[in-house]
C-alpha cells in the first residue's frame, strides 16, 4: 500500500483541520490504519487508529475527544478530523497502514507502510 497524506497547514489555537491520506492498491480495506505525529526534537508518537472496516477507532489520551479518525474504503482514504487544536499539536503528521486488519496497536513497528507526512502548525 502506498500512502499520500495531505491537508496540513497553519491554524490558530482552537481551530480545526482535516487531514486526508489517499492509498493506492487493492488491499487498503484489509488494513487497519493509523495516524502518528512527530514534533520537532521529539519521537514519533501514535495519534489515532481505525480497524479495517471503520467500526472501531482508538486514540491517544492527548487527542481523545478532540480528534476523530475515519475511513472511506470506497475511496481508499483515511481521514483525521482535528478540532480544538493546541500549539502542542504542532507536528508532522504521518498516516500508516498496519500489517494487520483488526489491530489496536499503538506501536509504530506494527505499521508497515507510511505516507510522506504533512505539517500541521498551530499558532497560539
Amino acid at each position: 500500500v502506498q500512502l499520500q497524506a495531505s491537508g496540513g497547514g497553519l491554524v490558530q489555537a482552537g481551530g480545526s483541520l482535516r487531514l486526508s491520506c489517499a492509498a493506492s492498491g487493492r488491499t487498503f480495506s484489509s488494513h487497519s490504519m493509523g495516524w502518528f505525529r512527530q514534533a520537532p526534537g521529539k519521537d514519533r508518537e501514535f495519534v489515532a487508529g481505525i480497524n479495517f472496516s471503520g467500526s472501531t477507532a482508538y486514540y491517544a489520551n492527548a487527542v481523545e475527544g478532540r480528534f476523530t479518525i475515519s475511513r472511506d474504503n470506497a475511496k481508499n482514504t483515511v481521514y483525521l478530523q482535528m478540532s480544538s487544536l493546541k500549539p502542542e499539536d504542532t507536528a508532522v503528521y504521518y498516516c500508516a497502514a498496519s500489517y494487520y486488519s483488526n489491530t489496536y496497536s499503538f506501536d509504530a513497528s506494527d505499521f508497515g507502510s507510511w505516507g510522506q507526512g504533512t505539517l500541521v502548525t498551530v499558532s497560539s
